[in-house]
Parts: structure tokens; sequence; C-alpha cells
């Protein structure tokens, strides 16, 4: 169902300690909320690019379905696998083959690539060794989310097959909580395109060049 080729490029527990990105010194002890944007350069969806909005409608479908996901892993903490609740999560699944993957596609192909070239020129950017811009880290987010969402799917299917009760739960215990993260880090995501990326999209890329997208 997931392509398992990509899974070997990146790992999933790898930090971007490399990343070099500068900012405002952090104390380990007051951590910046992960929900507040980095600016107040935000634009509403109102005044977005109808292209910008029809990914951001479709931002508005994945939270649902991932709604339904996170419902269904809570009832499975609860009452155990089963192949009702495995058919539930299964159709958020081939959900993520058909729709998520090919609009992350669109993402990098129409959008990022471009915005990522403006950014670079206009020196919104890291000031490491390597320039690293927002863009870098949408594109990292998109390969994790791959990475989690595969190794959920494939730990799930192993705890339908084990025979050992023990085992089992074991697994389907690894399986939740690597769903969860898998679901919190795509409900980031989402945020950090809607609040960044897509704004850094509107200031630097003009009308045109995004009505050919």
């Amino acid at each position: 169902m997931i392509d398992l080729k990509v899974i070997n490029k990146v790992d999933p527990l790898k930090r971007n300690v490399d990343k070099g990105l500068e900012g405002e010194e952090l104390s380990p002890m007051d951590p910046p909320d992960a929900y507040s944007p980095p600016n107040d350069k935000t634009i509403p969806y109102e005044q977005m690019h109808g292209f910008i909005q029809k990914l951001m409608d479709e931002h508005k479908v994945m939270i649902e379905e991932l709604d339904k996901l996170e419902g269904a892993f809570t009832e499975m903490k609860e009452e155990g696998i089963s192949k009702a609740l495995f058919g539930k999560i299964a159709d958020f699944f081939r959900f993520f083959d058909d729709e998520i993957l090919e609009h992350t596609r669109r993402e990098e192909r129409d959008l990022f690539r471009l915005v990522h070239i403006r950014l670079l020129k206009n020196n919104e950017h890291s000031t490491g060794e390597i320039p690293v811009t927002s863009i870098d880290m949408m594109e990292d987010d998109h390969v994790k989310t791959l990475q989690l969402a595969t190794i959920v799917f494939n730990f799930l299917g192993m705890a339908m097959r084990l025979p050992d009760e023990n085992s089992r739960l074991i697994m389907l215990d690894a399986a939740i909580e690597q769903g969860k993260a898998f679901i919190e880090l795509m409900r980031l995501h989402i945020f950090r395109e809607e609040t960044i990326a897509f704004s850094q999209a509107m200031e630097y890329l003009t009308v045109e060049e995004l009505d050919a997208m």
C-alpha cells in the first residue's frame, strides 16, 4: 500500500541538528509553542490565491480523516484490535496513498521549488554553511510522515498476525503510540504550511506564477 522504497532514504528518528537554523536563544525549560507562528506575516484564507486555497481546502479534509483515525486508535486502546477497527484504519491509509501523497507531490513540484528559490534570493534562510529555508522543514515533514505512516501500518499488520497474545499487545501498543505521533506531526505540519509556507508563497510569488500552478 505505502511505497516502502522511500523509507530507507531518511531515518525517521534523525534530528535536524545540522540544519544550522538561527533564531532567538531558547531554553529547554521554556520551549516555544509549536503552534505559535514565528512572525505576524500569516495571511488569512480569504486573501490567499485560489491555488493555495485549494491546498488549504484539502487540508481540512485531511484533518477530518486524522480525527477519525485518532478515534479509531482511542477505541483500539480501550477494546483491543479487531477486523472492524483495522478496516477503519486501513481506510485512512488508502486515503493517505490516494490523496495525501498526491497532495504533497503537488506542493513540492508546483509550489515549494519556486518558493525555496525566492527565499534563498531574499536571504530568508539560515546562516549555517548550507542555507536552509522553511521549505526544507516542510519537505522533511513530508518524509517523516511517510515513514511514520509506514511504521504504523506495518506494526498493526504484525499485531493482527502474531499468535502470542502478549506479543500482540506489545506490538499493538507500539502501533498506537506511533500512530499518535503520526497524527500530531500531520496536524503540526498542516499548521506550519498554512502559517508559514503559504504566506511566504503569497509574499514572494507573482499572481501569474500562482495562476500557472
